[in-house]
């Protein structure tokens, strides 16, 4: 085990600047959904002190979908001003954004501070799932598209409800957000190298009935430039598909050798495997369930998940960033496999739960 995992507390987007020119060696990360999580950072100024600023109306739509935005655990506060005592949330945390378009800004501005941070064979494994628009009711939500939809009071749960509409987007709807964050970077000078499939053999339950229910995320491969480090054999899976003790498939095609780090697809023979017929080159929809975590966080990603993307993009000894810290996983699974970290978190109370999950760390 590598025992240094450097945790640092603040917004990502400051304390990246405070890191060396090409100092990582991949970036493996999962950035709050748009929409989805208040991580609980929020200061609030002015109005009453005693006031929670909590809203325990209009939490869930009516089709399932997340109609208000903004929530902690079981909490649900106001947006922007308390609707009790009239204070003022202030809170930059990403994920809360306006509109997708805002949002995906803000990730574009951190990833390219990441890419400095990255060396010059560097990648990012960026984790993002979706994002569904609330839906307030048939009367509202039924409109034509080209008609008035100005919402009132008696189809919108309260004044901070988002207007979907002037977003180009239609109530109880997929937004895309992984694919628009995906271009986004791709636009910005990323090379876009694969769309990874998480599918969850044990997704949460939805209560909606007109779409199936989602079980799946998405996990992009990106690259600084067109030849990256990449170690296809340290995450190859077997060539030979069993079941009950039968084989029932083989890969078709194999590599004769290991990519090594140029990121270049060396010579194909026709094992099925890495010259011996056992393995072949890891497909791209990963089956992993998702993990429990005792610690007070919302939204960890299950270790099996992050540790190929660890395994193929960093050397031993080599050093992986987690710009969106959360609960250390990046971390703990870094300096499991011989690899040093460095984990950024903005919450200090997920730091401490970092802190405890690593085990041994520098802060600074």
């Amino acid at each position: 085990m590598v025992d240094v995992v450097t945790i640092l507390t603040g917004d990502c987007r400051e304390v990246l600047k405070t890191l060396p020119d090409a100092s990582v060696h991949c970036c493996v990360t999962s950035p709050p959904y748009w929409g989805l999580r208040d991580y609980g950072t929020a200061t609030w100024e002015g109005g009453e002190a005693s006031c929670s600023h909590t809203n325990h109306h209009g939490e869930q739509g009516k089709s399932g979908e997340r109609a208000d935005r903004t929530f902690t655990g079981s909490q649900n506060y106001y947006r922007d001003i308390c609707a009790k005592c009239g204070a003022r949330r202030i809170d930059a945390q990403i994920g809360l954004e306006r509109t997708p378009e805002e949002y995906v800004a803000s990730l574009v501005a951190v990833f390219r501070e990441v890419r400095r941070v990255l060396r010059d064979d560097g990648t990012l494994w960026l984790n993002m799932g979706d994002s569904y628009t609330g839906y307030w009711g048939k009367k509202y939500a039924h409109k034509p598209f080209g008609e008035d939809r100005t919402p009132d009071a008696s189809t919108t749960p309260n004044k901070d409800t988002p207007d979907w509409w002037a977003m180009g987007l239609k109530p109880k709807e997929l937004v895309g957000i992984p694919w628009r964050v995906a271009f986004a970077l791709q636009a910005d000078g990323w090379w876009l190298r694969s769309d990874i499939i998480w599918s969850k053999p044990n997704p949460m339950p939805e209560s909606v009935t007109d779409r199936p229910t989602k079980s799946h995320e998405y996990l992009f491969l990106l690259a600084k430039s067109d030849r990256y480090h990449y170690d296809a054999a340290a995450i190859a899976e077997p060539a030979q598909v069993e079941k009950e003790g039968k084989i029932i498939g083989r890969g078709k095609q194999g590599y004769a050798k290991a990519s090594g780090a140029n990121g270049r697809q060396p010579q194909q023979d026709n094992s099925g495997g890495y010259g011996d017929g056992k393995v072949r080159n890891k497909r791209d929809v990963w089956t992993v369930p998702t993990s429990p975590y005792k610690g007070a966080h919302f939204a960890t990603f299950p270790p099996a998940l992050i540790l190929p993307c660890i395994l193929a993009g960093c050397p031993v000894g080599g050093t992986v960033l987690d710009p969106f810290g959360g609960s250390g996983t990046t971390g703990a699974v870094a300096s499991g496999n011989s690899r040093k970290a460095v984990v950024v978190e903005l919450n200090p109370d997920y730091v401490k739960l970092a802190q405890d999950r690593c085990g041994m760390f520098v802060e600074r």
